[in-house]
């Protein structure tokens, strides 16, 4: 019997800025979202999560799954530049090959959410692959929440977000610490949404308005 899914997605930044303690408390903190949510029958039931790291190039490290059928979570592992590009045109792909998967499965699937983290600018034109992604001409285009830490650029952030975006502001805040609350908000993020409820018997997302660290940024319309 078919299930109402709300797909989640961590985009991740694994280019060389994050080595040492940036991406070790990244891998510190997914152990604690996948038993959060794996170990959730209620929200493990209408949520599915997928992992994509990037650098140079981009790389499906969980495809979307049902955490409680999930043994244990990747280890992300820097490498060299910061290819939004790439990060972009995978996400769109994985979407389209996750959500047909799921639909042909006989769910009911939701737009899909997008948490995308990077702590320092693009080095390329990502632009086309953006508005690809996000374009109304694409079914699947998801909400994106983006936050930035570290040398990322406030505009970039708030660009790549259609839905919320945050940028880390506080001084006395280590990047590792930020990320940390990063990690919460995204856990926090994905249970609400599994345990909440429309009126209609549907899904509602749920996402941080406020993340300690952060400051929130506003959205590009365009």
């Amino acid at each position: 019997m078919g299930q109402n899914i709300l797909p989640f997605y961590l985009v991740c930044d694994e280019s060389a800025s994050m080595d040492g303690e940036p991406i070790d408390a990244m891998n510190s903190a997914l152990p604690e979202l996948h038993a959060e949510i794996g170990m959730n029958p209620v929200v493990s039931d209408k949520t599915q999560f997928g992992i994509i790291g990037f650098s140079d190039d981009a790389e499906v490290l969980l495809e979307l799954s049902d955490l409680s059928q999930v043994t244990e979570l990747p280890i992300l592992t820097t490498k060299g530049a910061t290819n939004f590009a790439a990060a972009l045109r995978c996400l769109k792909s994985q979407i389209e090959l996750d959500l047909n998967r799921l639909k042909s499965q006989g769910h009911k699937v939701y737009r899909p959410v997008v948490f995308f983290l990077t702590d320092g600018q693009p080095t390329s034109d990502w632009e086309s692959e953006y508005i690809e992604l996000t374009s109304s001409t694409f079914k699947y285009r998801p909400n994106i929440v983006a936050f930035g830490i570290g040398r990322a650029d406030r505009d970039v952030i708030s660009a790549i977000a259609t839905f919320r975006a945050f940028i880390q502001e506080d001084s006395s805040m280590s990047p590792a610490m930020a990320l940390q609350e990063f990690a919460t908000a995204l856990t926090k993020s994905i249970v609400r949404s599994g345990v909440s409820m429309t009126k209609e018997g549907g899904l509602q997302l749920q996402t941080p308005t406020e993340v300690p660290g952060f400051t929130s940024l506003a959205v590009d319309t365009v």
